[in-house]
């Protein structure tokens, strides 16, 4: 299943703000998430603020990374405009669809 729309955002902002590659950002991102219990394939936008506020600027230090609680709300504000999640596809949906019904 996809990442959602929000946690492809944070990482692309995340990645363009500082020194992480492609790589190093999403798993950045993902470990903030796992600390927060979160998945990136469902997390929305109310939930990503909250790890953006609590969580990620600690992993971002850890990783040398100056400034990062003025991006992380720079990146928050930026939410706004994001579709929470993709749709999720039910099981039942799933069958639906590969069954032509």
């Amino acid at each position: 299943m996809a990442d959602s729309p929000v946690f492809d955002f944070v990482c692309t902002k995340l990645e363009a703000a500082t020194e992480l590659d492609r790589l190093a950002a999403r798993g950045t991102v993902r470990l903030a998430l796992k600390q927060a219990g979160l998945e990136a394939r469902t997390v929305t936008g109310d939930q990503m603020s909250v790890v953006l506020d609590k969580v990620l600027p600690s992993e971002l230090v850890a990783r040398g990374i100056a400034g990062c609680e003025e991006m992380c709300v720079e990146i928050a504000g930026g939410l706004a405009g994001v579709e929470s999640f993709a749709e999720a596809e039910t099981p039942d949906a799933v069958f639906k669809r590969l069954g032509g019904r």
